[in-house]
């Protein structure tokens, strides 16, 4: 059952993230992002990183997206604006796709199969055992994020207060 619901949910991921490469409409590019997103969450869930999944959906699918969207309904694209690509872009194009190809085939050629346990650990990514270890043993370097995120939001209200 579990690699029935893997592969559907990476298939979902990969052709997701096909029409997001391959959509002339941008709109439906960032709708396949989002799917995309998605089901790469749902990987996670199913590597039992809970925490991971539900960071990948609001910071990703809420927070970047949302963005994404109100950029380009700011930009209000038209087809009938779109410069006209010649035949040296195509080309160069190509060239770069090719060039991309032959790194991946090189990399993959130096791959080497790594051994995993069988059984992996099952509390290994559980929210718990992140917030134990948030507030035990990195707690110095967390309360230092937290004070710079507040300076940060101190410093942009400031500025924001100033041009009012």
């Amino acid at each position: 059952m579990e690699a029935i619901l893997f592969y559907l949910v990476s298939t979902c991921a990969i052709v997701s993230a096909l029409f997001v490469v391959f959509s002339k409409n941008p709109m439906y590019s960032i709708i396949s992002l989002i799917i995309t997103f998605f089901s790469i969450s749902g990987l996670y869930i199913m590597l039992n990183a809970q925490f991971l999944s539900v960071v990948q959906i609001i910071v990703y699918s809420g927070a970047i997206m949302v963005l994404f969207l109100y950029v380009l309904m700011m930009l209000n694209l038209k087809e009938k604006d779109e410069p006209l690509k010649g035949s040296a872009f195509r080309i160069l194009a190509t060239v770069c796709g090719g060039l991309v190809f032959v790194g991946f085939v090189g990399a993959l050629k130096g791959y080497q199969q790594i051994d995993f346990p069988n059984n992996p650990d099952s509390q290994i990514g559980l929210t718990k055992n992140l917030g134990h270890l948030l507030f035990s043993q990195y707690v110095l370097p967390f309360e230092l994020a937290g004070i710079l995120f507040l300076g940060a939001l101190v410093g942009a209200v400031m500025i924001g207060k100033r041009d009012l």
